[in-house]
């Protein structure tokens, strides 16, 4: 219905504007009886807030910009699903920005998003220098999500990547494995995603007294990691060769299916003859054949946590950066064997 005004709510409800002013804005005084009132009203005459007059109003746009590489990743697609759900339950709604790892997306989103669109953003950076992100001014509040480095002026939320890395290669040690190799670092210039899950692997190799052998690190080529096509053919051309490895760490879920579809067209049992490992327990991940054993990112705790400190940068907070740590965890399915018993 076009053309309801505050009024015609306060008139319905029986109160004044300045009560349906209130409950419209979610102002905190507002009586659990008064609001129920008001909101009857607002639901049985189809009002919806006008957003222009809202943002005249409160200085807010009611939207946040969420900025990552990919949209058709499987993990950014079910973080914005799960930011959405976070956002739309304090009053805001997520505008999606795909960046494609580019160096100039990314600095245009920083500059072109002014307040007048959105009222704060959540970017996973993939190309932007922590340098360049310090010395960035921008008068909508930022806060960083991801693996890449973070200046302490800005808010920053990730998992330690390194210790679930170190943790899901233990996995397969405990589980009697003992030629693993990592799949999926770039070949050239390494991720810092890259980094610290290789990282974390090679520690846990080397805690086990089992040494890293070079060997066992496929690197991809100039086919763009992150897709299928170029994790099935790197890998299938690694075991063409003689790759010696009873077991994969790979980078991702995505890498991981590859890996997976790779091992089965040259006859290898899954896990008697190869174990693998993906990364981000994807939806896809339980149902592979057989299913993927994978480090689960909290993305429920990510999210909320994320959305909140940029919800208390949106209400003014201007202290230092915080960086917060979520939690993660490894979900084990068909693809690896288990642990042996006091293995863990």
């Amino acid at each position: 219905m076009r053309g309801l005004r505050l009024q015609d709510v306060a008139d319905k409800a029986g109160v004044s504007v300045s009560t349906v002013s209130n409950v419209v804005r979610d102002r905190p005084h507002v009586s659990a009886k008064m609001r129920h009132k008001v909101q009857t009203a607002i639901d049985e005459l189809g009002y919806r807030p006008n957003r222009v007059a809202r943002q005249l109003a409160t200085g807010r746009t009611g939207f946040i910009a969420l900025a990552f590489m990919q949209i058709t990743n499987p993990y950014f697609a079910e973080l914005g699903q799960m930011m959405s759900r976070v956002a739309e339950r304090a009053g805001y709604r997520v505008l999606f920005e795909e960046t494609g790892a580019s160096l100039e997306a990314e600095r245009e989103l920083l500059t072109d998003l002014d307040s007048s669109l959105v009222d704060g953003i959540l970017l996973q950076p993939s190309a932007i220098s922590q340098r360049e992100l310090a010395r960035t001014r921008t008068d909508v509040p930022l806060v960083l999500l991801g693996e890449a480095s973070a200046p302490l002026t800005l808010d920053h939320v990730m998992i330690d990547n390194v210790a679930a890395a170190r943790e899901i290669t233990a996995d397969l040690i405990a589980a009697g494995c003992r030629r693993i190799a990592f799949v999926g670092h770039e070949e050239t210039a390494l991720s810092e995603t890259s980094r610290q899950r290789l990282l974390g692997y090679q520690e846990a190799l080397q805690a086990a007294g089992l040494g890293v052998d070079p060997a066992r690190l496929v690197a991809f080529d100039a086919a763009p990691v992150g897709t299928v096509p170029s994790a099935h053919l790197p890998i299938g051309r690694a075991l063409d060769r003689g790759l010696d490895a009873d077991a994969l760490v790979c980078r991702d879920d995505l890498v991981a299916f590859g890996a997976i579809r790779a091992a089965q067209e040259r006859g290898l049992r899954i896990p008697a003859d190869l174990a693998i490992t993906g990364w981000d327990n994807t939806w896809a991940s339980a149902l592979a054949f057989p299913g993927l054993t994978t480090v689960s990112p909290n993305l429920a705790t990510l999210a909320s946590t994320a959305f909140g400190l940029l919800a208390e940068r949106i209400d003014g907070y201007a202290g230092a950066g915080r960086h917060v740590v979520t939690s993660h965890s490894i979900v084990r399915r068909e693809s690896s064997p288990p642990p042996a018993a006091g293995g863990e």
